[in-house]
């Protein structure tokens, strides 16, 4: 008897609008390793984003700026051995696509060629156009990233809500249907007023996906060291965290170093 259900079913970009039609919410959440990836795909992820946050939460930079396109490669090869079911975008970071489309689309075929991941997704609007009509002429799928960039915080400089203002929001919604029009597959939309949201989720075809920018999106992100509790020095307003496995971790590793102080790791049934 087959077990093949909608639930095992290849996650690709045009189930994804699927699903926003049908009003089905997507779960998206960042990885960088094999391990967990493996073990959130197994949970039902939709999405699996390999993220330039790579470069604050597993090489301890104070921004996503200094991670280069090597490193994602060699991270996204990590993830996307991981993944079975859950569509795998990568991040391309700052540096490999912007202001030169050439560039770009050579930055994202390195990533798809040398990864196997299904998209990759890149930060702007209307300033990266050509980029992005580079790179999916290529035939490789773009998930856009509108509101507040991380890559560019040294433009904003600061990570406060984007788009209050009715001149950047108005911005932001031509871009959303900039991307949607150019035939990106989604967009990620960061840190911005809620109701914004929800005009640009219901002005354009493609899902949207929130970090930070509310409940009205078709689909909601985290990075996974927050969720899980695991970086405790960021706690902005819309993280929810799901564990607190930095005490976790902590209390085992400490356990650990007891038993081996006491003598007591290995024991006898631990030896050969």
């Amino acid at each position: 008897m087959s077990t093949y259900t909608e639930d095992t079913r290849k996650v690709t970009t045009q189930r994804l609008i699927e699903m926003k039609q049908r009003g089905e919410k997507i779960a998206m959440l960042t990885a960088y390793d094999y391990s967990m990836a493996s073990i959130i795909d197994q949970a039902g992820m939709d999405v699996v984003l390999v993220g330039d946050s790579a470069s604050n939460v597993m090489a301890g930079h104070t921004t996503t700026l200094p991670v280069t396109l090597d490193q994602m490669i060699w991270y996204a090869q990590a993830v996307r051995r991981g993944v079975k079911r859950a569509l795998v975008v990568a991040d391309l970071p700052f540096g490999s696509y912007q202001g030169n489309s050439k560039e770009a689309v050579h930055s994202a075929i390195r990533m798809m060629k040398e990864t196997g991941c299904d998209a990759v997704k890149i930060e702007g609007g209307l300033e990266i156009k050509e980029s992005i009509e580079r790179i999916l002429s290529a035939g490789i799928p773009v998930m856009g990233h509108l509101g507040l960039t991380p890559q560019s915080i040294n433009k904003f400089g600061t990570y406060a809500v984007r788009a209050r203002e009715a001149e950047e929001a108005t911005k932001l919604l031509n871009d959303a249907i900039l991307l949607d029009e150019l035939g990106c597959f989604g967009i990620v939309l960061e840190k911005i007023p809620a109701e914004l949201a929800q005009r640009v989720t219901e002005r354009v075809q493609i899902p949207t996906i929130s970090i930070g920018a509310g409940q009205y999106t078709d689909g909601q992100v985290l990075v996974m060291h927050d969720m899980l509790g695991i970086n405790t020095e960021f706690s902005p307003r819309f993280l929810r965290r799901y564990a607190e496995l930095h005490d976790v971790i902590k209390d085992a590793a400490a356990h650990y170093i007891r038993d081996v102080k006491n003598r007591d790791f290995p024991n006898e049934k631990e030896s050969y």
